[in-house]
């Protein structure tokens, strides 16, 4: 079984940055793919960005193409999400995830998630 720690969220204005982090326990980090999700207030969990375990493939969805960037340090146990030009629409909990490969069905391990809130 794996555990997932996110932190990295707070209160940020439009246009600014955040990076999020994601740290891994409990089994061998390397062997999953990770992936970000997001729920805003009065929705469901929506797939943002995934990464496959080495760090050669990597996608987003349409909505933050150009704005953020997923990265892993396999050595440090760790999956960022570097999140610039952050728009208002970009307010949700987001959750780290762990699944065997990149689609996104195929998650299986979350964290508890962190908020992030932008404001106009």
């Amino acid at each position: 079984q794996v555990q997932l720690a996110e932190s990295g969220g707070g209160l940020v204005q439009a246009g600014g940055s955040l990076r999020l982090s994601c740290v891994v326990s409990g089994r061998t980090f390397s062997a999953y793919a990770m992936g970000w999700f997001r729920q805003a207030p009065g929705k469901g969990r929506e797939f943002v960005s995934a990464i496959s375990w080495n760090g050669d493939s990597t996608y987003y969805t349409d909505s933050v193409k150009g704005r953020f960037a997923i990265s892993r340090d396999n050595a440090k146990n760790t999956v960022y999400l570097q999140m610039n030009s952050l728009k208002p629409e970009d307010t949700a909990v987001y959750y780290c995830a762990a699944g065997p490969t990149l689609l996104p069905h195929e998650f299986h391990s979350w964290g508890q998630g962190t908020q992030v809130t932008v404001s106009s």
